[in-house]
C-alpha cells in the first residue's frame, strides 16, 4: 500500500496499540517506546501484511513482553513504591469524562497486575480488558490455547483474590476525596480516621525525588491518618486542588500555585470508605500534566 495509506492505518490502530501496551506496562514513556518499534516493523512489512490489526497488536504484545526483563532490572533499583504513571483526564464529572484513551484499568488494578508474570499480565489484558477470546491470544503469543487458557485462570484467580469486583461510583469517589484533602489539608485525624478503612494502604511514589514521599507502603488507618495529616504543611503557598480522572476514575491533581506536586487516586471499598490511597509525586511520571489542563 502507498505510504500515505501505511501511515493512516497505523495511525487508525495506535489508540488500540497504545491502551494494550500501556496496560502491560504502566509505563507512558515505555510504552511510546514499543510504539515506535511497531511502527517500524509494520512500515517495513506492510505490504505483506493482509489483517493490519491482527498484526500490529502481535508486534506490540510481542515487543512488549521482550521489553519486561529490562523494565523489571530498572525498577529493582527504583527508590520506594512504584506506581503506574497515571493517565490523566477531563475534569471529574465532566460531560466528557467517559471520553478517555482506549480502554482504562484503574490505578488500583494496575497495582495488582504487577504480581502477575509478564505472561499473565498480557493474557489478562488482552482477555479481561480487551476481550480477545483464548484462541486470537494463542496466535498473538504462539503458544498453545489450553497453554492460555491455563495462565488465563491463574491471573484471574490472583487478580481476584486482591480486587474485589466493586468499582464506586464516581460522584461518590469524588465526595469522598475532596473529604480526604480537606481532613489532609487541615490536619484532622479525626476525620481521617472516619474516612480511611482500618486496613487502608497508602503509596507514595516519590521515585527518590519527593521529599515526602514514604520509602515504603503504610498499612493501617491510624498510620495513614497520621502520615498524611503529617504532610500537610510541606508545600510553600496555597494548595491548588484540580479534579480530573486518572485512568478512568476521579483523582485529585495537586498544584503549589502553578507548580505541580502530586495526582492523587483513592480505592474505595463497598461501603465508600478508603482502601487505597495512591499519590504519584516523581515529577518524571508528571511532566505531561500542565496547570492549564
Amino acid at each position: 500500500m502507498p505510504e500515505g495509506t501505511a501511515t493512516r492505518v497505523f495511525a487508525d490502530h495506535r489508540e488500540l496499540l497504545f491502551s494494550v501496551v500501556y496496560n502491560m506496562l504502566g509505563s507512558v514513556a515505555d510504552t511510546e517506546d514499543v510504539l515506535q518499534d511497531a511502527w517500524l516493523a509494520w512500515a517495513a512489512r506492510e505490504r505483506d501484511v493482509d489483517n493490519p490489526r491482527a498484526y500490529l497488536v502481535r508486534i506490540a504484545v510481542n515487543t512488549a513482553l521482550s521489553r519486561q526483563a529490562a523494565i523489571s532490572r530498572r525498577r529493582e533499583t527504583y527508590v520506594g513504591p512504584w506506581l503506574p504513571e497515571p493517565l490523566l483526564g477531563p475534569a471529574s464529572g465532566g460531560a466528557d469524562e467517559h471520553a478517555e484513551r482506549g480502554e482504562t484499568v484503574s490505578m488500583a488494578l494496575l497495582v495488582v497486575l504487577e504480581s502477575l508474570s509478564p505472561l499473565e499480565r498480557a493474557v489478562f489484558v488482552l482477555h479481561e480488558v480487551f476481550g480477545y477470546a483464548h484462541a486470537e491470544i494463542a496466535g498473538i503469543l504462539d503458544r498453545s490455547p489450553s497453554a492460555v487458557r491455563q495462565l488465563a485462570h491463574r491471573a484471574r484467580e490472583h487478580v481476584h483474590a486482591r480486587r474485589p469486583r466493586f468499582r464506586a461510583d464516581p460522584k461518590v469517589r469524588r465526595e469522598v476525596t475532596e473529604r480526604f484533602l480537606a481532613a489532609a489539608l487541615g490536619g484532622d485525624i479525626d476525620a481521617l480516621m472516619e474516612i480511611l478503612a482500618p486496613d487502608v494502604t497508602l503509596w507514595t511514589d516519590g521515585g527518590g525525588k519527593a521529599p515526602t514521599a514514604a520509602l515504603r507502603p503504610i498499612t493501617g488507618a491510624d498510620k495513614v491518618a497520621r502520615v498524611v495529616s503529617a504532610t500537610r504543611g510541606r508545600p510553600s503557598g496555597e494548595v491548588d486542588i484540580r479534579y480530573r480522572t486518572v485512568n478512568g476514575d476521579p483523582c485529585a491533581v495537586l498544584f503549589d500555585g502553578d507548580a505541580l506536586y502530586g495526582v492523587m487516586v483513592l480505592d474505595l471499598s463497598a461501603d465508600n470508605r478508603v482502601v487505597g490511597v495512591y499519590a504519584v509525586a516523581n515529577p518524571d511520571k508528571l511532566g505531561h500534566i500542565s496547570a492549564d489542563e
